[in-house]
């Protein structure tokens, strides 16, 4: 055989094993494709939709994408459309809104984002499915609003938001009236996974609390008397946290596997009852107390001013209202319905329904006079 033959063979051999090669190496990415779309999909969380690009004068390029996940159920939202028009309108961060509903909710709430001042913003909407909460929910007619499947969206953020290092999550019943940046720099301590409003040192609980009793203290969402909650060392008179509003370390909330610590306390209630029968607020708050007990760091309480669904956010000043960075509606009385305080702060915010299935409730105009 001629040298010339070798050399030819040689070759070929080489183009075959490049070939070869390469094929080896796309076959590995197809599956790593598919199996970054299929693992949402595992857990019975979604993705439905996802608008790629904001307009280049809108935010720099550069900045780090902040991840704002909100629940949007079919009855309230109008609170997210206004929660989200709020947050874009004050901030020129990089925002990227990860929008947690129903099957039946994901259409309205597109044509609702692309007929309005909002169909330049960066989102995507996530199907939640309800069955990730069988055997973990006991149903409770007296719950009402806080036993709707949406409510636990919270539990489940770094499925919801899996590339991401770290994520705000807040309530729909908000108004943002700060840079979100500010609320997203919240430092973090080490081995914390989140954030929260303390409920007694928080700015809006030291205007609100006349005999509260105990109201903003773990007695008042967890059942003292039963022996697994006082095996667990935890002082009863401990200050309760807001869960409306959060900043999450995503990477330690995965390293200390928070969301299945938070579904074995679920399982638990379920199964023994272990939270107050009295309680203070959202059944989300208990397995959330429990998990982060004395392992949470806290936001500035002028990111989460609350109590304005109730009767004591009447107690607010105008010129305090005005200063919060963020406004939260939780309690019995919504700003989208007829009762609640500083509604017209709300409304400023609130972008009208173009299908006409939602509209503001409204008996008589509140004015807070706030300039």
């Amino acid at each position: 055989m001629s040298f010339r033959k070798v050399n030819i063979i040689i070759l070929v051999l080489a183009v075959a094993l490049f070939l070869l090669v390469l094929h080896h190496n796309f076959l590995g990415l197809s599956s790593l494709l598919r199996n970054e779309v299929s693992d949402s999909g595992i857990v019975g969380l979604q993705p439905v939709d996802f608008v790629p690009n904001a307009p280049q004068h809108a935010v720099d390029g550069r900045q780090e994408e902040i991840p704002v996940v909100i629940a949007a159920s079919e009855d309230r939202l109008g609170g997210a459309i206004a929660a989200i028009n709020s947050i874009q309108h004050n901030t020129r961060s990089n925002v990227i809104f990860y929008i947690v509903t129903l099957n039946g909710t994901a259409d309205h709430l597109r044509s609702w984002l692309s007929s309005s001042t909002l169909k330049s913003i960066r989102y995507k909407i996530v199907n939640f499915d309800t069955k990730l909460l069988e055997g973990k929910v006991k149903e409770d007619p007296d719950q009402g609003e806080s036993m709707k499947p949406l409510t636990f969206a919270r539990f489940y953020l770094p499925i919801l938001v899996p590339s991401a290092k770290k994520a705000i999550y807040m309530d729909d019943d908000v108004i943002v009236q700060g840079d979100i940046l500010a609320l997203y720099n919240t430092p973090l301590k080490p081995g914390h996974a989140a954030a929260f409003s303390e409920d007694c040192d928080s700015s809006s609980t030291k205007v609100v609390i006349r005999g509260a009793g105990n109201q903003y203290n773990y007695i008042g969402y967890l059942d003292y008397k039963k022996e697994r909650i006082r095996k667990l060392s935890m002082k009863a008179s401990t200050c309760s946290f807001n869960p409306g509003v959060f900043v999450a370390n995503l990477t330690e909330w995965k390293r200390q596997n928070i969301t299945n610590q938070l579904e074995k306390w679920m399982k638990l209630n379920v199964e023994e009852g272990l939270y107050s029968r009295t309680l203070a607020g959202s059944i989300t708050t208990p397995p959330l107390l429990i998990v982060f007990y004395q392992q949470h760091s806290t936001i500035d309480p002028m990111w989460n001013v609350r109590h304005l669904g109730s009767s004591a956010g009447k107690r607010y000043s105008p010129q305090f209202v005005k200063a919060a960075k963020l406004l939260h509606w939780n309690g019995h009385f919504k700003p989208w319905g007829r009762t609640a305080s500083y509604t017209d702060v709300w409304e400023k915010w609130y972008i009208p329904d173009p299908t006409g299935k939602f509209s503001l409730i409204r008996r008589h105009v509140e004015i807070s006079n706030i300039k």
